[in-house]
């Protein structure tokens, strides 16, 4: 078989580039060796936000008291049944991508592609057989999994990968999770909030280490309340089963401390899957394990080209989207808007959420920028008050010479569904006064950026 485009991969990434494909005219094939999704689909974005929602509801039931609803008797998570709803919309949301390829007129390959020549690709189906797919061009969108640590290698059982955390038969009495990035954090305040006993072992000062400063301890400040240790500064030495339990030794800025608990999930991170798919064959550039491309996302090889979590750009399913999509018009031959990865949005789905985009305060002084910072707390919000969740506030930084938003910041109950109008107002240079004059409705969490802005220039109403 040939096609105009063969798709490597079925994520965010490489499912979106198809259909974009599709819709120019393109013959194309998507290559996928699991389920059409991919990570972000099947193990990731929607499955992990399904366990969320347990939790968040578990939370809500627990404190109903404080709205006025009585609830009588014991009140307990059904951990199977919180996987199994979890694993059915993941399935859900697969079947929505055979659809999609089926009306958009893609060939979807099941099997494992590797690439031997400029041109084609061999791909072994599952039953072991194998055929050559050939192709005009190739993208490559094989996304990424979990990373282990050297030293406390991902066995499934003790020491656990996000895949595993999502699909475990019983809910522990306790979890080590090493890293505090978005997933190590989500995960943990999921089984936090089922009544797992959680601690979050951070290499980094901060929780959410790449967020501002204010959000990072924002948010300490809220994952200790609900009970969840934090050990920041600290390294997790090695891990050691011993009755069944893993005994965890962590160096921390006071000495070395043991802690023992059922399992370990470790989430340093994700490591991309580059791995026998035929880059060194083909002599295609790797560095830092990451593929190398050009502005349009091609590889040092003429027609194969790389996007999403394989190559060095923010590691976000709705970055490898948008990749996806500009790689394909690219191809068609289109004029291409550049990506500004200065607007990408960062989201970590706990509760509360946290959202932000652009440059935090510290590094928009360090990058010379004279700053306006404008700060607004939800605790000021009429109806962050009114749903019961005040905790956290918006924080805006303008350029002070320009006006122009340079990055924002959020962190509270529903603020990943408010970082889109900053996104919008970052890529289109909005000035400060700009969103202080867009009237925003009332009352609604999302006052809080309109406040925030007018904080920056001293002309905040609510405050």
């Amino acid at each position: 078989m040939k096609f105009d485009l063969v798709v490597l991969g079925s994520g965010p990434g490489g499912y979106v580039a198809a259909i974009r494909a599709a819709q120019l005219g393109m013959k194309t094939a998507v290559v996928e060796k699991a389920e059409a999704g991919g990570v972000c689909l099947n193990w990731g974005c929607i499955p992990t936000k399904a366990l969320l929602k347990s939790a968040q509801v578990m939370t809500d039931i627990l404190h109903a008291e404080k709205f006025g609803v009585q609830v009588e008797g014991a009140v307990k998570p059904d951990f199977s049944a919180i996987i199994q709803r979890s694993r059915d919309i993941a399935g859900r949301m697969s079947k929505g991508i055979d659809y999609l390829f089926k009306k958009n007129n893609i060939t979807l390959i099941q099997g494992f592609g590797k690439i031997t020549s400029s041109n084609s690709l061999e791909v072994t189906h599952p039953d072991k057989s194998t055929e050559i797919v050939e192709f005009e061009k190739l993208i490559i969108a094989t996304g990424a999994r979990s990373k282990a640590l050297p030293n406390i290698p991902i066995d499934g059982k003790n020491i656990l990968g996000y895949r595993h955390a999502m699909t475990l038969a019983e809910q522990p009495e306790s979890m080590l999770v090493i890293g505090s990035g978005a997933i190590g954090t989500e995960l943990g305040f999921f089984y936090n909030a089922i009544g797992t006993k959680v601690i979050i072992v951070e290499f980094l000062p901060n929780v959410l280490p790449l967020e501002d400063e204010e959000v990072s301890k924002q948010m300490a400040r809220e994952l200790k309340k609900r009970k969840i240790k934090l050990m920041l500064s600290s390294a997790v030495k090695k891990v050691d089963e011993i009755d069944g339990q893993c005994r965890v030794t962590i160096d921390t800025p006071k000495g070395e401390v043991v802690e023992v608990v059922d399992k370990v999930l470790s989430a340093v991170g994700v490591t991309a899957n580059i791995e026998k798919i035929g880059l060194e064959e083909m002599e295609i550039e790797v560095e830092r394990g990451k593929i190398k491309v050009d502005a349009h996302y091609q590889t040092n090889i003429d027609g194969i080209y790389a996007i999403g979590d394989v190559i060095a750009t923010p590691a976000l399913a709705h970055v490898a989207s948008a990749e996806g999509i500009a790689c394909v018009e690219h191809i068609a031959g289109l004029s291409v808007e550049p990506i500004d990865y200065t607007a990408i949005p960062a989201c970590t789905y706990t509760t509360p959420e946290v959202a932000s985009t652009g440059l935090t305060e510290k590094q928009a002084e360090e990058n010379g920028f004279a700053v306006r910072v404008g700060k607004f707390p939800f605790t000021a919000s009429g109806k962050a008050t009114a749903v019961g969740h005040n905790e956290g506030f918006v924080k805006l930084v303008f350029d002070a010479r320009t006006n122009h938003l340079l990055g924002a910041h959020m962190v509270g109950y529903n603020v990943t569904e408010m970082i889109g109008e900053l996104i919008l107002a970052k890529k289109t240079n909005t000035t400060g006064h700009d969103i202080i004059k867009a009237i925003h409705p009332h009352p609604t969490m999302s006052e809080a950026i309109m406040e925030a802005a007018a904080a920056a220039y001293d002309e905040v109403i609510h405050l």
